[in-house]
């Protein structure tokens, strides 16, 4: 008898949504101007004047960073899928499901760095509840909901159109580098050095699009954001081609590379452009937008490119790489959580 093969760890494939859960969104209502689908980071509540823009991540508490780090990282996972609606996160509602070992001093520590980092967002939290059950593990500590509140007039509706041109900013497996850098400081020490480390660890507060889709925002032009989380750029890429029906054409060696992710990312054996990318922003805008987009993002600290353009969809999704041109598809398994479990058994 043929056994059954384990599920992928990561998230679930887009394909298994279309076949089995867009079309199960419970009671329709007119007033849900965007709902569920793949792409996009965030659901729409029409108020009126005024929209309430919502988004769901679990609340992620990698202990091994150091609780007041975590914390930070929990945040802006949540504040960035605001974001990049053009609306400011604003309120969160937070369901904390700890392990039974977090001691009281933890969750204090914990909850104090959650409480300094909305505050320097000038988000509130509105609702919650907490409590210790036995199987809840490190990391995912519960869930949570972020909402930001807004004028209909800045909701940036994602759906990119031929013509638009592509931005990155900051370049590919930002968040890759940012944990692997930090959960495993010893194997890149061996190789490149305390330096490099240190370097490479740094690149965890870069984790956030939160700042750079509100400086995008600011310029207008926008037709869509997205943060690179699972399967990275390609997998976005490819998410915003998909919803928006169009096509895209892609300049590889336009995309920001930092030199302590490409190292990390090779050392590790990943392929940077495949892989979680937490707080590289994708977005696509108005050409006559787009270099002063980028120029704004540049002055703010945050790296920004032109990598390529959107077509009609019958052109299809290509990558340019020097004389060699192939498909963009969507990697379908990132490659972070295989190499990160398998370093965990190394360590």
């Amino acid at each position: 008898m043929k056994k059954n093969k384990l599920p992928t760890l990561g998230k679930i494939h887009p394909d298994f949504f279309k076949r089995h859960i867009y079309h199960k969104l419970g009671a329709p209502d007119k007033s849900v101007l965007v709902k569920p689908q793949n792409g996009v980071d965030f659901g729409v509540v029409d108020l009126g004047s005024q929209v309430l823009v919502l988004s769901t991540d679990p609340f992620y508490i990698a202990k091994e960073l150091g609780l007041e780090k975590a914390a930070w990282f929990a945040v802006h996972i949540l504040a960035s899928d605001i974001a990049v609606s053009g609306i400011a996160p604003r309120y969160l509602a937070v369901d904390l499901n700890l392990p039974p070992e977090m001691t009281e001093d933890e969750l204090v520590r914990m909850w104090d760095a959650v409480h300094q980092e909305c505050k320097k967002l000038k988000i509130s939290v509105v609702t919650g509840h907490t409590a210790r059950y036995a199987g809840c593990n490190y990391p995912m500590v519960g869930g949570a909901t972020m909402l930001g509140l807004g004028k209909k007039r800045d909701l940036i509706n994602p759906c990119a159109h031929p013509g638009d041109v592509i931005i990155i900013s900051k370049g590919a497996a930002i968040e890759t580098c940012g944990l692997m850098a930090a959960y495993f400081p010893e194997f890149l020490k061996a190789e490149y050095g305390a330096a490099f480390v240190k370097r490479a660890q740094n690149i965890f507060y870069q984790m956030s699009t939160v700042k750079d889709a509100l400086i995008a925002a600011s310029v207008g032009g926008l037709t869509c954001m997205h943060d690179a989380t699972e399967c990275g750029i390609w997998g976005g890429l490819f998410e915003i081609a998909q919803h928006s029906k169009v096509g895209m054409q892609i300049e590889l060696n336009k995309i920001i590379l930092q030199e302590e992710v490409g190292l990390t990312c090779a050392y590790f054996g990943i392929d940077p452009y495949k892989t979680i990318s937490e707080g590289t922003l994708l977005a696509t805008a108005n050409s006559k937008k787009a270099k002063i987009i980028v120029a704004k993002l540049s002055a703010a600290g945050i790296p920004a490119s032109i990598v390529g353009e959107v077509t009609p969809k019958e052109q299809g999704m290509q990558i340019f790489d020097g004389n060699k041109k192939y498909p963009l598809q969507h990697p379908r398994i990132d490659p972070f959580w295989g190499k990160f479990e398998e370093y965990l058994q190394k360590r």
